[in-house]
């Protein structure tokens, strides 16, 4: 049973999306993903929140551009948490979107990630998992530790061309 809903209002979401379902095969968290709008097909929406709660997803992560309803409509009906997205506009940069997002009104709220954050979503949703999932926790850590090394072998690569280490 899929625990992390991932939609998106267009097909052209799919590449920063799709960041957060890897990160989630990545550390073992069932998901699924499909393409709703808010917008042209409101019925068929508002069934897919009203149902989520009930198909056992925990964690809903919205990506939407422009006007970005769909994270703000998603919180509305979803009682359980909502992570948007804002995905980078040509005329606006993303801008847009980033403001239609994160200015929620009171009580209908999305925690949202940087433009184009569709891994951050994704290691957010499975933070909030690993709340109750202490497997899960443990994943994440050993997560966070491989990214540390990667840091590291990359300071002593640049050690090894000659370049100073702040140690030095």
């Amino acid at each position: 049973m899929a625990k992390v809903g991932i939609v998106m209002g267009s097909d052209s979401d799919l590449d920063i999306m799709g960041k957060a379902a890897e990160v989630l095969e990545e550390l073992g968290v069932e998901y699924e993903m499909t393409i709703i709008s808010a917008h042209r097909m409101p019925d068929i929406f508002y069934d897919y929140a009203k149902s989520a709660e009930h198909k056992g997803i925990k964690v809903i992560i919205a990506g939407a551009g422009g006007a970005a309803h769909l994270p703000g409509m998603c919180a509305a009906i979803f009682p359980m948490p909502v992570v948007g997205v804002p995905i980078y506009t040509k005329s606006l940069g993303g801008v847009d979107s980033l403001y239609s997002i994160v200015q929620m009104p009171g009580g209908i709220p999305v925690a949202t990630v940087a433009i184009n954050g569709g891994l951050n979503a994704g290691l957010l949703a499975a933070k909030i998992l690993a709340t109750s999932d202490e497997e899960l926790l443990e994943k994440l850590k050993k997560y966070s530790e491989n990214m540390k090394e990667k840091v590291v072998e990359k300071a002593e690569k640049l050690q090894k061309k000659g370049y100073k280490h702040y140690n030095d």
